[in-house]
């Protein structure tokens, strides 16, 4: 830009003549137009890091780490649902063999992968049965598995095959995600690679109104990576899917997704039978999505307008109508707020973060944990 008054060296072709400005008292000067309106501007794209990153080693405060295996891990690997009856499931044990992975633990994680395989690993396949439960004979008296937990189980191995270098735990990551995607993924259907919440009762043959969907089932951190153990396996339609389905119900602004969907004759609606609620299920959503870094700024939108709503806390909604019908109540679940405000507005962490609350119980305190691994593998800025 030119800063200096003085005229150039070389010739100007004359300007051409104006016509004499018209005076305030001139009958034939004109009201000055009205300014055009300007459309409101529209927020730039997020740019996020969709890289597949290894978790192996991710965790970065040992001592929370320690705090939660002494609260959820049993000295044999059982991780313990303090919430729900003191049970054990699949999808805690591949929380804990993920968490160990992060953590550099080893040991741990051998004994939650030595239980896992002697006590869920009970059916005629490669997959999980989902639930074990103390004090019953059989303990496990439900052979159907869950796929979020058969997929983390899966993730873990492949981040401990990696990550310290031992092909028994790729081998073994590698049958359980090939096994989970044959029986419960549907592939070609009009809406996309459907992953169906188990192998048994969620078909369109199982109910009147399925297939029916979790989109929290669709961890996209999981699929980026476990293209390591099974690349043959179409994982991108996954996540494409899920973000889809995600879209799908997003029929006003900041309308939320329920934990259970309803894809009959391929169009969405929450599902039969199931609340129809933004709660425990759905909210692993965001966390996935920060996780993995995929997605859109309008599809955070819903997710942000309720940590607004709710200063980061979050809160359980009717999708509906939109009303708050509960509140979460534990600490844990918060930090996905904290960890969705970070990626859409680039929010600093709070302290709380850091530190596990001790009224929580094992589901929050999980999901604490993730987010702020998910923080420090891709959101370094947000830390303090």
């Amino acid at each position: 830009m030119l800063t200096s008054c003085a005229a150039p060296a070389f010739a100007q072709t004359p300007a051409p003549a104006q016509a004499p400005l018209q005076q305030p008292g001139d009958p034939a000067a004109a009201p000055d137009a009205p300014a055009p309106e300007q459309a409101p501007k529209k927020p730039p794209r997020l740019i996020l890091d969709a890289r597949a990153l290894p978790i192996g080693g991710a965790l970065k405060i040992p001592g929370m780490w320690a705090a939660y295996k002494a609260r959820y891990v049993a000295d044999q690997g059982r991780v313990i649902d303090t919430g729900n009856n003191m049970i054990s499931h699949s999808e805690g044990q591949g929380y804990g063999m993920l968490l160990a992975v992060a953590a550099n633990d080893r040991p741990a994680f051998d004994r939650i992968w030595g239980w896992t395989r002697a006590n869920l690993m009970v059916r005629d396949d490669a997959i999980l049965a989902w639930r074990w439960e103390p004090g019953k004979r059989p303990a496990v008296a439900d052979m159907n598995d869950a796929s979020d937990g058969d997929l983390l189980v899966a993730w873990a191995l492949a981040e401990a095959g990696e990550f310290w270098n031992d092909m028994s735990y790729t081998t073994s990551g590698r049958r359980i995600a090939v096994e989970v995607t044959r029986k419960t993924v549907l592939f070609k259907t009009k809406m996309g690679a459907i992953l169906l919440p188990a192998v048994s009762g969620f078909h369109e043959n199982d109910r009147a109104d399925g297939p029916i969907v979790n989109l929290s089932y669709y961890i996209f951190p999981a699929f980026a990576r476990l293209k390591l153990v099974a690349p043959e396996i179409d994982w991108p339609g996954l996540t494409q899917t899920g973000l889809n389905l995600l879209d799908a119900t997003r029929t006003a602004g900041e309308t939320l997704p329920p934990d259970w969907m309803s894809l009959k004759d391929w169009t969405y609606k929450p599902a039969d039978g199931f609340p129809a609620q933004f709660s425990y299920n759905a909210v692993r959503v965001p966390l996935y999505m920060a996780w993995a870094g995929v997605g859109e700024r309008e599809q955070y939108e819903p997710f942000m307008a309720l940590v607004r709503k709710t200063r980061g806390s979050m809160s359980i909604v009717d999708v509906t109508n939109g009303v708050e019908v509960g509140k979460f109540g534990d600490a844990g679940i918060g930090a996905i707020g904290a960890l969705t405000a970070c990626v859409v507005e680039g929010a600093k962490a709070p302290q709380q973060l850091f530190m596990l609350s001790p009224s929580d119980n094992y589901y929050p305190a999980t999901l604490q944990m993730l987010s702020l691994i998910a923080m420090q593998m891709r959101y370094a800025s947000c830390l303090r």
